[in-house]
């Protein structure tokens, strides 16, 4: 080798080493807004708020939630599309993201070619519960008793993911008179659920679980294949018999697109760092919820497996 190739191939050495380093030790220069396009108290607020303090302590800067609730997400969505791209604003999400683009409030809007996956931090099923005093021990039995009882049940739900789950569900238990009722938000749902002004809900196990003590609501399975920790005693709903409800909700961070790739890997490694973190780790357990702290393909590869699904349902079932 010449000593000028030899001397040009130094100096390309010498010059990418530092954007790699760069790459690496990217952290924010001032507070980080997570934005929660929900309520406060909820539990995608919860775990946002123990993921936020955990990066704040990895980072060295605060990480301020932002609770920006309404239109089933889209507007704390929207809010983080238009914000700059440059790690500092970061939008908490679930799997009902995949739906937006076919509620008709949304008019055909689809967020996520405007935003980049980071990570998802956590998932979480939800379970299938009941009013304590609907007849039936098990969720077939529940929905035995549904298709011949002298009024329709009713199903309440709070977002679209639960709305397609219901319909999905009274079609294979052959419940064509179910009533789907939609919440504005989980409080008022619950506060039915326990009067017996709705029948039976999927929901939040920590959201169930008081209720579910004193006997005024039952659970009668967890979503997806796998028992939750706080209720061992509650079958999977594939376990229950019901394959098509083998799924679970997972929690997830965006950025804007035009973040760039090196930042959006910084954060992903951060992220893997703060679930391991006293904060999460003691909110995940207390909800059940399982931490991952996946990798920014890692969370496409489920984005786009989750949009094949949502897609599939919504042909089958259109949403009003």
């Amino acid at each position: 080798m010449s000593r000028r190739r030899a001397f040009a191939l130094l100096l390309s050495l010498w010059a990418v080493g530092p954007i790699a380093a760069h790459a690496a030790d990217w952290k924010p220069e001032r507070p980080v807004i997570l934005v929660v396009p929900y309520s406060p108290g909820g539990g995608v607020d919860a775990q946002a708020r123990a993921v936020a303090q955990e990066l704040g302590r990895i980072w060295g800067q605060p990480v301020i939630v932002e609770n920006a609730p309404g239109a089933d997400g889209l507007i704390g969505t929207r809010k983080v599309i238009g914000m700059k791209p440059d790690g500092h604003s970061l939008l908490v999400q679930i799997n009902a993201i995949t739906v937006m683009k076919h509620i008709p409030s949304s008019k055909g809007f689809d967020p996520l070619p405007d935003l980049v996956p980071v990570s998802v931090f956590s998932q979480l099923p939800g379970v299938f519960v009941a009013n304590g005093s609907v007849p039936g021990k098990t969720m077939a039995e529940v929905l035995r008793y549904c298709k011949t009882a002298a009024n329709p049940c009713s199903f309440g739900t709070t977002e679209s993911t639960a709305r397609l789950q219901a319909r999905q569900l009274a079609v294979e238990a052959g419940l064509d008179n179910m009533l789907v009722v939609n919440y504005k938000g989980g409080g008022q749902l619950i506060t039915d659920l326990v009067a017996g002004t709705v029948n039976m809900s999927i929901m939040g196990v920590t959201a169930a679980l008081p209720h579910y003590k004193s006997g005024a609501l039952k659970i009668l399975a967890t979503l997806g294949s796998k028992r939750s920790s706080i209720t061992p005693e509650v079958p999977s709903a594939v376990e229950a018999g019901f394959p098509s409800m083998d799924t679970v909700t997972w929690y997830g961070l965006f950025a804007p697109k035009g973040t760039p790739k090196n930042v959006v890997d910084a954060i992903a490694t951060a992220v893997a760092q703060a679930v391991k973190g006293d904060a999460t780790t003691k909110m995940f357990t207390s909800l059940g919820a399982e931490a991952l702290g996946n990798t920014p393909g890692e969370f496409a590869a489920m984005l786009r497996k989750e949009g094949e699904r949502t897609d599939a349902m919504v042909k089958r079932f259109p949403l009003e």
